[in-house]
């Protein structure tokens, strides 16, 4: 057996489930491995077409099945789902996974090597800290609200709620200011070690010519770049910006049929990270110092004299989307394409 076998592999945390059919889909053999002999069987195996699932540990295996000589694809387990016979188990699901990527217009995932990973932890170590502080802070909004004190939404009016615990003539019982002094203290903790993750992802944002690149743009700045670098595959994997952008979710939903074109919102189906911190990136194009440096005239302005704040963001976000892929794809620095149409 050699490249004309295909082998799709169900991943667990103990026990992998293999299935082996040929190229015509006819089958080869199944197996139920422990994870100590899936490695082995594999290594005595002659180079094969292996795919996964994009699930957990499925980069890492991928990577040490590429090692041993076969050639490996990951497939989105929403791709397998419809190829599942009738009951689900594993060896329905490994079955699945071979007929699926044997489908010639299956779209496979991009596999991520070992610093992209680790970048990925980093970044979402970060989102986990923010999401944790603002908890928090809602959490004290929340406490002072029951006792009559409204704080508005915002990191930034912490330091009110300070003043409030810490009044010398306050009417807070004892231990509802204590318990709140704690979360303020927890909020501090949470600040610090967000300003070191933040400090070290604009350090690696400033180590590859890919991020200085990006970075060039505005609207996009250590952590834009950052997500970019790390989640997305190799823009020469899109046939263009246009792909680009519908991959990330940024493009109208279709409800099309019978010839009559329906489009609805976007359809949010892509990585969220890179379309969350382009659209944060756009919204800061759009606020009142952003604005300064939109020329009169350009589409930008007239999508904001006439179109709500959110839809000129996501709009914005998507034509960000397709230069940056013009930009990775060629190697070259943003260009404005205003001073580009004037030149």
């Amino acid at each position: 057996m050699g490249m004309d076998t295909m082998i799709g592999v169900d991943l667990a945390k103990s026990v992998f489930q293999v299935h082996a059919a040929s190229m015509a889909g006819e089958v080869r053999y199944r197996r139920k491995l422990s994870r100590q002999a899936f490695r082995s069987f594999m290594a005595e195996q002659a180079p094969a077409a292996v795919v996964l699932e994009a699930c957990g540990s499925a980069h890492y295996w991928a990577r040490v099945l590429g090692s041993l000589g076969h050639n490996v694809r990951l497939i989105a387990p929403r791709y397998v789902r419809p190829f599942v016979k009738r009951q689900k188990n594993d060896a329905a699901d490994a079955e699945a996974i071979v007929v699926a990527a044997q489908r010639p217009e299956m779209r496979f995932v991009e596999l991520k090597n070992e610093a992209q990973q680790s970048a990925a932890i980093l970044y979402r170590s970060r989102q986990r800290l923010v999401r944790q502080r603002t908890e928090t802070v809602n959490a004290l909004r929340a406490a002072l609200y029951e006792f009559g004190h409204t704080i508005p939404q915002g990191i930034k009016h912490v330091g009110r709620v300070r003043e409030i615990l810490e009044a010398p003539n306050s009417d807070l019982p004892a231990l509802m200011r204590e318990e709140c002094l704690a979360m303020l203290d927890h909020v501090a903790t949470l600040d610090r070690l967000v300003e070191v993750k933040t400090a070290k992802i604009k350090e690696l944002a400033t180590a590859t010519p890919v991020s200085q690149r990006l970075q060039t743009m505005p609207g996009v700045g250590p952590m834009v770049a950052m997500a970019i670098e790390t989640f997305a595959p190799d823009m020469t994997s899109f046939r263009s910006g246009r792909d680009f952008a519908a991959w990330l979710g940024l493009v109208p939903r279709q409800l099309s049929s019978g010839g009559k074109e329906r489009l609805g919102r976007v359809t949010k189906a892509g990585q969220a990270d890179i379309r969350q911190m382009l659209i944060i990136g756009a919204m800061s194009r759009l606020s009142w110092l952003g604005r300064k440096s939109v020329p009169e005239g350009s589409w930008l302005a007239r999508m904001m004299a006439r179109k709500p704040r959110m839809l000129v963001a996501i709009a914005l976000a998507n034509k960000m989307a397709r230069q940056i892929w013009a930009m990775l794809t060629k190697n070259e620095a943003y260009r404005d394409p205003t001073l580009v149409m004037a030149a």
